[in-house]
């Protein structure tokens, strides 16, 4: 409870009981709970909302606890001091707007369907930026165990152009792109894919999303009427395109999108979380460049992203392959003897040389026939010319007795 306020800074009972204990039926044990703190001086009532709420702060005793409640990596937030009158009276505080109190709604009802824990919450996060600016959210959420290692929020009560919603999510994309400390320009324009991400200071700050692109932005509407809300939905949708949409990769066998320099962008309703069974966990989130509502996860993952492009891919290579091998198919030379197509050893034989054979244009079966036959001729033609050449040095042979010599008379 000291935690939750040392973070929140201001909240109600109802709050508090959706945040910490959305299992109990009501809020009666939270309400208890901060009636004992109270009387061990750690919190107070700062004022009674129009809506019958009591809002409770920290006192400065229950504030120093909360600092060492908190992790050091939590901004725990300012002290809310009591004011007195003249006359020692407590001073009703109307600072709380309906904004503070949408924020606090919005955590509570996202922890409560279990995006984390209190820990898992900072308001007002700054992103420098270069140009003198610095881009505030309204709220940071790390719940890694619910699959989403971090998320920044925007809550919107439609009571401000869309424009200045476009314009966040422009500083935003600005921040993401920002350099790293020490990192190299020149490695981070030749990186391509998540790789770029490893050079940008956003890295060093947020985890790794677990999907492609920046850090997902989710704008939580409220207020007005549905058909209000759903039109500023929808204008944003129109006009924030550049900063959600990704980039269609290239080629018409690609239908798949590279989210990696892209904002993922969801938009719900804190009236369509609060009225659905399953809250914050149900399907009531909608990604920007979609038309169906889905559970948070769903409309987080990129399911035309990395992983249809992976298989688009394959596909397009599969296709590539069997066209080269229809051409080259197409190109295999016949036997002009016997018409049959060319073995890949015989064709490879035949065009290892720059030199035509003579029985190039002949498969091997053909080939080494006729090579056999040539050989067959060959030999016949050269002891047939070694018989002619013996007998042609063999000496003339002369008439004589039957001893061979001659009897003189």
């Amino acid at each position: 409870m000291l935690r939750a306020l040392g973070i929140f800074q201001r909240a109600t009972a109802d709050q508090l009981w959706r945040m910490l204990r959305p299992a109990d039926r009501h809020d009666r044990l939270t309400r208890d709970t901060l009636n004992a703190l109270k009387e061990s001086g750690l919190v107070r009532v700062e004022t009674r909302l129009e809506s019958g709420h009591q809002l409770w702060v920290l006192t400065e005793k229950g504030h120093k606890e909360a600092k060492l409640l908190l992790p050091k990596s939590v901004r725990i937030s300012a002290l809310r001091k009591l004011r007195l009158d003249a006359k020692g009276r407590p001073v009703k505080d109307d600072g709380y707007d309906e904004h503070a109190a949408a924020v606090t709604s919005t955590a509570a009802v996202l922890t409560g369907a279990g995006y984390g824990t209190p820990l898992s919450w900072q308001t007002e996060i700054a992103h420098k930026l270069p140009y003198g600016y610095t881009q505030y959210a309204d709220l940071t959420m790390r719940a890694p165990d619910a699959g989403v290692p971090a998320m920044l929020l925007e809550v919107d009560r439609v009571t401000e152009p869309v424009d200045e919603l476009v314009d966040k999510l422009r500083r935003y994309t600005d921040w993401f792109e920002l350099l790293a400390p020490k990192a190299d320009a020149n490695k981070e324009k030749a990186a391509r894919g998540a790789a770029v991400h490893d050079f940008r200071l956003w890295s060093r700050i947020y985890p790794a999303t677990g999907r492609e692109g920046y850090v997902p932005v989710a704008f939580v509407f409220t207020g007005k009427t549905d058909v209000q809300r759903e039109s500023r939905m929808q204008r944003l949708e129109q006009v924030a395109r550049a900063y959600f949409a990704g980039t269609p990769h290239r080629g018409e066998a690609f239908t798949a999108v590279d989210y990696h320099q892209a904002v993922p962008v969801v938009v719900t309703e804190l009236e369509r979380i609060t009225a659905d069974p399953a809250g914050a966990a149900g399907r009531v989130w909608r990604r920007l460049g979609r038309d169906e509502w889905q559970t948070l996860s769903e409309a987080l993952n990129n399911p035309d992203g990395d992983r249809l492009y992976a298989v688009q891919l394959r596909e397009a290579r599969r296709r590539q392959a069997e066209r080269e091998a229809a051409h080259r198919e197409a190109q295999r030379p016949v036997c002009t003897r016997c018409g049959t197509k060319f073995t890949d050893e015989r064709w490879q034989q035949t065009t290892r040389s720059s030199w035509p054979g003579e029985w190039d244009r002949l498969c091997g079966p053909c080939a080494k026939e006729a090579v056999d036959r040539a050989e067959a001729e060959r030999v016949a033609r050269s002891q047939a010319e070694e018989v002619e050449c013996a007998v042609a040095e063999a000496p003339a042979a002369k008439p004589g007795s039957r001893f061979g010599i001659g009897r003189r008379r």
